[in-house]
């Protein structure tokens, strides 16, 4: 079974098609068999990745640092979960667990994320494909920095090869399944 890694918020204060987007990804991952591994968390599209996961009867496995695990924000149904450290250790371990990456919408924290494993990527440190759900045109602004970063000579052409951007859940999935056996 693969693993996919997935990048989100953990805010509540958010709207909600951002929740009914994780909702359906986690839905349709599990059903497709793939396992999924995230920050643990209990709250934002994080909680709701990992409660529709179990609920779908899939695995959710929870990577989190020691300090947000005794401030209780680890989920508390996950499949499994993974205390680290710290934060660095959190993102490796997550990362060598996957055999892909999914970002949905999120603060700083998932800025951080895409553009760390975008880098990976770049650098043949993370082989799989990375794929930015973009629900309500989250990720614009974002994609237009990426894209001028190549028109303006900062990124290789070939480097966007690794990146799927996508609307909806759905085509997260088709994207994944695609790129995945482009992988073999």
């Amino acid at each position: 079974m693969k693993t996919i890694a997935i990048y989100c918020a953990s805010s509540d204060k958010i709207h909600p098609d951002y929740f009914a987007d994780a909702r359906q990804l986690a839905t349709l991952l599990v059903k497709a068999g793939y396992a999924i591994v995230n920050g643990g968390g209990r709250m934002g599209l994080m909680g709701e990745i990992n409660t529709a996961a179990i609920e779908a009867g899939g695995s959710a496995t929870g990577v989190i640092p020691r300090f947000m695990d005794e401030a209780g924000r680890a989920h508390t149904a996950l499949t499994r979960k993974i205390v680290t450290e710290d934060m660095h250790t959190r993102k490796r371990t997550m990362t060598s667990m996957a055999s892909a990456v999914i970002a949905l919408p999120g603060g700083v924290g998932t800025f951080e994320e895409v553009t760390e494993i975008m880098t990976w990527q770049k650098l043949g440190l993370f082989h799989g494909p990375v794929i930015i759900l973009n629900t309500r045109g989250y990720y614009d602004p974002l994609i237009e920095m990426l894209r001028r970063s190549i028109t303006e000579g900062f990124t290789s052409p070939r480097s966007q090869r690794g990146w799927h951007i996508v609307s909806t859940p759905a085509q997260a999935l088709e994207a994944l399944n695609e790129a995945l056996l482009l992988n073999r």
